[in-house]
């Protein structure tokens, strides 16, 4: 293996990236290692450091920790059975989740294998000789720090490793901030502003500075009473933002739901994102977690549709609500519901046909599916009409979504709960949670403005953070009504209505200092629950190292 023993890995089996992300999959053997180019295995040394995004951003691993734990969604167990999972959903948003939970184990062990590829990629590309070899080491070293900073906000700690050989250094609070701000530093000058959304590029970089100066407070004293937000983490955080808002790569979308549609990858509001291909990488997951399972959104697959799964709480839509007063959030704000379509017309082209988007509340429209078909009309479009339950004995009921869902038995009901249909479905998803298209966000230029927004609010310039709030607002075609006034409560609101379901919502509210208040069936005040436990496998397979990873406070 002649090139082999210069690369130091062999790369096989592991998703790569192509199109605008441009790196491209190298699998090196004793056969072909010696055709290899320097920049074909630069290529494939340092995509496994993003490959698994996609999987990170499932529905089960961090949505579920970071919005199943909120005021936001709430899965109940369907029917009595579905979603059942020996009860780890309840316990999340209970916040009674313990170190046996799957899905914390999973996410942990995701990031952990993040860092490690990382690591690896930061090894291999040192001996590199291509060009784009520094380049890469700082894209490597940027997401070594992101995937550090997901380990942090969820688990409290960061991991420092240089070598895959070296034993890694725990840093909790301060020091764990200071070493991913230092890395995140260090590769700033270095990473390019063109490599598109799916990479670590200087917005992204930017981007990962701010959210780590706003979250410092808590990340540094992480059960504190309350938590001190310092003026010099403010300025840093406003010194960030500003880099993005005022660079001009970036723009808000006019139509609030083309930032999750198929073909977002473009989108010029898109700064950090999970680069979904839907034939490489993709999965649908996030469209369909939601969705009633009788909606079929693809006319080109029938058996591609939902699974009933989390719902909004009714303290989320009382939010909406109590914001417009007598007006329907609907009507009120764009971010809220995007109708597609029209129940009156019982007959549409497949070609253009496309589901509701946003909050689903009350009788769902859809394809008309019987006996693993959809119903043609006379001129062979494609039949809509309303929705029924079909997973029981008929006569079946109507799929009528209800504002009230809770852990009782009328609660948890298949229809019950309003759902969320943030990401556009998948054309091409055959299953409903394969081939997903849309890339999946994590950074974008409005929460640039939103923090920017709250960081002025914290030094209290009530007037600027005005500003930048109502720029959002204002930015879609179908705008939302200005704001007159702002304070914390309505910030962490607007936050709520901008980026529900994209991941924000638990990492807000404790930053807001609301994360131990009670809403449907939660009524923990645990300071200790703002933290995950760690998961127990990895305690247990640490344990020849005494002391090395102790657990969380309160598990």
């Amino acid at each position: 293996m002649k090139k082999i023993g210069k690369i130091t890995i062999i790369l096989f089996g592991m998703m790569a990236f192509y199109s605008c992300t441009n790196l491209n999959e190298i699998i090196l053997d004793e056969y072909n290692a010696t055709t290899v180019t320097d920049k074909q295995a630069a290529d494939g040394i340092l995509a496994p450091a993003y490959a698994l995004l996609p999987s990170i951003y499932q529905h089960t691993n961090l949505f579920a920790l970071t919005e199943i734990s909120t005021d936001e969604a709430i899965l109940p167990y369907r029917g009595g059975t579905d979603w059942g999972d020996n009860g780890i959903y309840l316990s999340l948003h209970r916040h009674q989740t313990t170190s046996t939970d799957p899905n914390v184990r999973n996410t942990w062990n995701l990031i952990l294998q993040g860092i490690s590829r990382s690591v690896t990629a930061i090894n291999s590309l040192k001996v590199n000789k291509d060009p784009s070899a520094n380049l890469y080491i700082a894209e490597a070293r940027g997401m070594r720090a992101y995937y550090n900073l997901l380990m942090l906000d969820l688990f409290g700690i960061a991991f420092q490793k240089e070598d895959l050989g070296d034993v890694s250094t725990i840093l909790r609070t301060d020091k764990a901030v200071d070493y991913i701000r230092a890395e995140l530093l260090a590769i700033e000058p270095i990473v390019e502003t063109t490599t598109g959304p799916g990479r670590i590029t200087k917005g992204a970089v930017w981007g990962l500075l701010a959210k780590l100066h706003l979250n410092a407070a808590a990340y540094r004293d992480p059960y504190g009473a309350t938590l001190s937000h310092t003026a010099a983490d403010m300025d840093k955080v406003i010194e960030y933002t500003g880099k993005i808002i005022s660079s001009g790569q970036y723009a808000l979308s006019a139509d609030y739901f083309a930032i999750f549609g198929n073909d977002n990858h473009t989108n010029k509001e898109l700064i950090f994102a999970v680069d979904q291909r839907a034939e490489l990488n993709g999965h649908n997951r996030m469209s369909y977690f939601s969705l009633a399972n009788d909606q079929r959104p693809v006319p080109a697959y029938p058996a591609a549709n939902g699974t009933d799964g989390p719902a909004i709480t009714p303290d989320f839509y009382r939010s909406w609500v109590s914001a417009y007063g007598n007006v329907d959030p609907a009507d009120a704000d764009p971010r809220f519901y995007k109708k597609n379509v029209d129940p009156t017309v019982e007959c549409v082209d497949g070609n253009s046909y496309n589901i509701d988007r946003g909050i689903l509340r009350g009788q769902q429209y859809g394809l008309v599916y019987q006996s693993g078909a959809f119903v043609k009309c006379p001129d062979g479009k494609f039949k809509v009409g309303p929705l029924y339950n079909t997973r029981g004995k008929a006569p079946y009921p109507l799929v009528i979504h209800t504002e009230t869902v809770n852990f009782t038995t009328a609660g948890s009901d298949y229809s019950t709960g309003y759902r969320v249909e943030k990401y556009e479905f998948s054309k091409k998803s055959s299953s409903g949670r394969n081939f997903g298209e849309a890339d999946i966000v994590i950074i974008r230029l409005a929460d640039a403005y939103l923090m920017r927004a709250e960081a002025k609010l914290r030094k209290s310039d009530a007037a600027g953070a005005l500003v930048d709030v109502n720029a959002v607002r204002s930015a879609r075609t179908k705008s939302a009504p200005a704001l007159t006034s702002i304070d914390l409560n309505t910030l962490l609101r607007e936050r709520g209505f901008e980026f529900y379901w994209e991941n924000q919502r638990r990492t807000d509210l404790i930053r807001f200092g609301k994360y131990e208040d009670s809403w449907t069936e939660k009524n923990s005040t645990d300071k200790n629950m703002r933290l995950f436990p760690i998961p127990q496998t990895a305690i247990d397979g640490a344990s020849n190292l005494t002391g090395y990873l102790k657990q969380n406070p309160g598990y």
